[in-house]
């Protein structure tokens, strides 16, 4: 006699908090500032100006724009700004930085808007292994807002789930 194939996992009160649900799906785009810099690091402002006001910024419509520069230069404060003013009105959001930067601002204000009272009192999974490009920071974020509900917190997947937290018993 074959004994029954019970899946612990699936009949479990485990709630799992996935990363991957709330990827803002879109195009993320890095400008690199240095291509308008002489020698990709000397700013002169009159030529910068006019590189900004001659690119075509329509084809960043509807993404999610890192601005950065790839050189060591020295630029001013100003030069990114001025970049963000011209590149805002066609982006879903801008930021300074990396695209890695970019999907951390957009995880912040993603999961700073989340109700988590579903998860008061529940034993958690904070799930890993993504096939999207979730920052790790993202997790930083989830598990100090789960932290504040969540009975107990793992990490991973159900079938081998590293403790991370447990609430004290009063």
């Amino acid at each position: 006699m074959q004994d029954e194939i019970i899946n612990k996992v699936a009949n479990s009160v485990l709630e799992v908090f996935d990363l991957e649900d709330y990827y803002p799906i879109g195009i993320r785009t890095q400008i690199d500032i240095s291509q308008w810099l002489f020698e990709g690091f000397l700013l002169k402002e009159k030529d910068f100006r006019e590189a900004l006001k001659n690119h075509d910024w329509t084809q960043y419509e509807n993404q999610y724009v890192a601005v950065h520069c790839a050189t060591d230069a020295i630029i001013p404060a100003w030069a990114t700004i001025l970049v963000t003013t011209y590149v805002a009105p066609y982006a879903k959001k801008v930021v300074l930085g990396s695209i890695d930067d970019l999907n951390t601002a957009l995880y912040q204000e993603i999961l700073n808007q989340l109700d988590y009272s579903k998860y008061l009192d529940k034993p958690m999974i904070l799930k890993g292994c993504s096939k999207k490009p979730v920052p790790e920071s993202a997790y930083i974020m989830a598990v100090q807002q789960l932290q504040k509900v969540a009975k107990s917190i793992m990490y991973g997947e159900a079938c081998s789930a590293v403790p991370l937290f447990k609430k004290a018993k009063n």
